[in-house]
């Protein structure tokens, strides 16, 4: 993966993070929240996608199309999932479980549907992101899986995650083999997403804007950086960088994600976190040499 490269992807997790910092300060309003933020991520980023499309740039075919649906539907259940997981557990022990347990996925699935093959440097990083990932999530106790609370936040971590792999391998397809424009990829596949949402809006209009009420600022934030971090990612996988290194790699999030949930949130961290953290920061430094 070239430094630019690496790059883009460590920026995108910073962004990544604070985006779901703020989604955590809105968990209860659910899909409320949800229909909000994506109504604001397509306003927002419709007049580049519109430039692109008047300039010449976008070609539409049916496996493009069908790839646009897919991703859509994939992503609206990652976003269902995810405010559900913060609505009955820590940021600390989702957020990490969710972003770990995507990208393992997504490099089994470069690896058997890309052709993908990362080198040694790359799976010793994967497997130290996920040894990072367990010791952030159990503080060191694997005991704690089998407790109520924690049984949840790996519940919809797991979840959250298979949503994650899913999209990420469609969208991986869609930029480098189908060379749809990555902020048009995430665009459609907000559209697709708004348009599922819909229905259920309209038949809860008034529950939605009740939940909405004192979120709107962070439906806007989260409008505007939830499309940047992943957009930012896709554009490393469009300008080469393999998709079994950029998955992992994204998850520098989950250490930032555990801090902000210490320092912020003032969820209980400890020093198996710590070291879950550094685990994590070594493993995504040697996908980066890799």
């Amino acid at each position: 993966m070239s430094f630019f490269a690496f790059a883009l992807v460590v920026l995108a997790a910073f962004v990544h993070a604070t985006w779901n910092l703020l989604a955590k300060r809105a968990a209860h309003a659910g899909p409320a929240f949800v229909f909000a933020y994506t109504a604001v991520a397509c306003a927002v980023y419709l007049p580049w996608v519109a430039w692109l499309i008047n300039s010449g740039s976008v070609s539409w075919s049916g496996a493009g199309m069908a790839c646009l649906v897919v991703s859509g539907a994939l992503h609206l259940a990652y976003s269902l999932f995810l405010q559900r997981g913060y609505q009955v557990a820590d940021l600390s022990v989702v957020y990490p479980i969710a972003r770990g347990s995507g990208p393992l996925l997504s490099t089994v699935g470069a690896i058997v549907l890309l052709g993908e093959r990362p080198g040694a440097a790359g799976i010793v990083g994967l497997l130290a992101i996920v040894t990072g990932i367990v010791l952030i999530s159990t503080q060191g106790r694997l005991s704690r899986f089998a407790d109520p609370a924690g049984r949840k936040g790996v519940r919809w971590g797991t979840t959250t995650g298979a949503a994650i792999a899913g999209y990420t391998v469609v969208d991986a397809y869609g930029v480098k083999v189908l060379g749809i424009q990555p902020v048009v990829l995430d665009w459609c596949a907000n559209v697709v997403r708004m348009v599922m949402l819909l229905p259920w809006f309209l038949a809860n209009r008034r529950d939605a804007k009740t939940r909405m009420q004192g979120h709107w600022g962070l439906a806007i934030a989260v409008g505007m950086l939830s499309p940047l971090s992943y957009i930012l990612a896709l554009l490393a996988l469009q300008w080469g960088a393999p998709l079994s290194l950029v998955a992992p790699a994204r998850e520098m999030s989950m250490m930032v994600g555990t801090l902000f949930g210490m320092l912020i949130l003032r969820e209980q961290i400890g020093l198996w976190r710590l070291y879950g953290c550094l685990v994590l920061v070594a493993g995504v430094i040697l996908l980066g040499s890799s």
